[in-house]
């Protein structure tokens, strides 16, 4: 039987959950598979038309899905707390309470831990890790450089403060992971403009370099130049990466601009693309270092 896309003004345009849209006979389990609706996860549909985003897929999980004891967490709760937002087909990460036995369950990331509802805050009514206890369980969930990226992202968007998380790891002293929370927060900085960024400075100094500014500004005579997202000022060294708006034709162009004003100045400035990092980041560090020891050199002769 062809399964024709039929959409009851009901579920037009929205997320549901599929048995109760069958018990109360708007769909039939045929035409519940036709083109007309899309699987978010078992048993929660959404109108094929909608624009599904990860926020979409979190506040969904939330609605139809979680029993008492879970919680949004990890980059979902990023996400929701207005940071970097993973892609739409990107696993929803909950934190689950051991007592609640949730999961495993396909489309969702679930993380087993204790918490107390100080840790807590409710987005569009849907419970989440505050910004404190999202930064704690990055930091013991994935590798240092990407928790000290998303946590400079929380840190950038004004939701939490690093006295907070300082405070927290007061508090949580002895509790496992506090080294490398405590690893995560002294290398974090609320200035860093990307998590490229992020992940570049941060990898950098773990390599043995001195700590650069994020996002320095370079001016002459108390007139605006240019924004560096790295710096050693006192050396005039600077690092850039681009980004993928850098293929944007018009703002290679402004960018160029904006860089060739700091020439007179006597600035090195470096470029870093998301391939080098990737690729090659052995030779990108020991241009860097070479551009250092140079300058150090000419200041000190």
């Amino acid at each position: 039987m062809a399964r024709h896309p039929r959409r009851p003004a009901e579920l037009a345009g929205k997320v549901f959950f599929a048995r109760d849209a069958i018990q109360r006979g708007l769909l039939t389990r045929n035409e519940l598979r036709s083109s007309a609706w899309r699987q978010l996860f078992h048993n929660v549909y959404a109108d094929a038309r909608l624009a599904v985003s990860h926020r979409t897929r979190c506040l969904a999980a939330a609605s139809w899905l979680f029993p008492p004891g879970c919680l949004v967490a990890g980059r979902s709760a990023v996400a929701l707390l207005g940071g970097p937002v993973p892609g739409p087909d990107e696993p929803v990460e909950v934190l689950v309470d051991p007592a609640s036995r949730f999961g495993p369950l396909a489309g969702l990331l679930i993380h087993v831990c204790r918490w107390s509802e100080d840790d807590v805050q409710r987005i569009e009514q849907v419970p989440v890790t505050n910004a404190v206890r999202t930064c704690w369980d990055l930091a013991c969930w994935l590798d240092v450089v990407e928790a000290v990226a998303l946590v400079d992202a929380l840190l950038h968007v004004g939701v939490v403060r690093l006295a907070q998380l300082k405070a927290y790891l007061v508090r949580r002293r002895g509790a496992r992971g506090v080294r490398r929370f405590a690893e995560v927060l002294s290398l974090v900085d609320g200035g860093a403009g990307s998590l490229p960024e992020s992940r570049l400075r941060v990898r950098l100094v773990r390599a043995g370099l001195p700590r650069p500014v994020t996002q320095y500004v370079i001016e002459r005579g108390n007139r605006f130049i240019a924004r560096v997202d790295l710096a050693w000022p006192e050396l005039k060294v600077a690092v850039e990466y681009d980004g993928l708006w850098h293929r944007d034709p018009d703002q290679f162009h402004r960018d160029r601009q904006r860089l060739n004003k700091m020439l007179g100045d006597d600035w090195i400035v470096l470029h870093v693309t998301s391939k080098r990092m990737k690729e090659d980041f052995p030779a990108v560090l020991a241009e860097i270092r070479t551009a250092l020891a140079a300058r150090r050199a000419s200041c000190t002769a």
